[in-house]
């Protein structure tokens, strides 16, 4: 794994920024996976920003998203579908019909999973997906116990998981138990992988994921078995790294 470390949090999303622009601007049918939550938020930011101001062209790019939660329709405030439109696809030339999210409340979920697959191949596979890292060293909402064999499917979530979401809802009862998430065999089926971490409370995940063995009870350690994953990670983040990995890192 290639470790990018930044001072802050706006120099990671700079960073994460000039890495998936410089993909598009390579290949401008690229196809992008994307992540939600707060880590990410700063690098569509950016994005949005070089969109505009630099002219980096979007509309012929396709993107698929990690997750979603079960039952949640595309336009409640609180779902993916939702955060995207927000955070990126209106800010930026994407055609609508090029971004992929799963569907939540899709009458047959299995089918659901099935067609997300199928899509993401037809599509060509993902030239870069981008993560962030739970607490617990999830990515997308692959918890503790997923395997490297896992694809698109329902997952239940983890309660630390349901805990740290809740800050998105009114109340912890309102946040969902479920959602449809790429796998990890879906993940590590991406070409390149860009993995955001940001803060004290991802260090602990940060280092199992890097120095730790490979298990799946640190879903994000089975990045280790991909050839080609940049991670970035804030100062705050990369606390509890040894210094031996710290100094295989790169200052951005």
């Amino acid at each position: 794994m290639k470790l990018l470390i930044a001072e802050n949090y706006e120099a990671l999303s700079k960073e994460a920024a000039r890495v998936v622009a410089q993909v598009v601007k390579a290949k401008p049918t690229a196809v992008l996976g994307l992540a939600t939550g707060s880590t990410p938020i700063g690098m569509y930011r950016e994005l949005a920003r070089l969109h505009r101001e630099e002219g980096v062209d979007f509309s012929r790019v396709t993107t698929f998203n990690l997750d979603e939660y079960v039952g949640l329709p595309p336009h409640h405030p609180q779902s993916y579908r939702t955060f995207m439109q927000e955070h990126f696809f209106r800010h930026v030339n994407i055609p609508l019909e090029q971004t992929n999210i799963p569907r939540g409340d899709a009458p047959d979920l299995q089918a659901e999973c099935r067609r997300y697959e199928e899509a993401i191949a037809a599509a060509g596979g993902i030239d870069i997906q981008v993560l962030g890292i739970g607490r617990n060293g999830h990515i997308g909402f692959n918890e503790p116990g997923s395997d490297a064999e896992t694809t698109t499917r329902v997952v239940k979530l983890a309660q630390s998981t349901i805990k740290a979401n809740a800050r998105f809802f009114d109340s912890i009862d309102e946040v969902p138990t479920k959602a449809v998430s790429m796998g990890i065999k879906t993940i590590l089926a991406a070409k390149r992988i860009l993995l955001l971490a940001s803060g004290e409370a991802k260090a602990e995940a940060v280092r199992r994921m890097l120095e730790g063995e490979r298990t799946p009870d640190v879903p994000a350690s089975l990045l280790q078995l991909h050839p080609d994953v940049t991670v970035i990670v804030d100062k705050d983040a990369a606390a509890l790294l040894a210094a031996e990995t710290r100094g295989r890192g790169r200052l951005v």
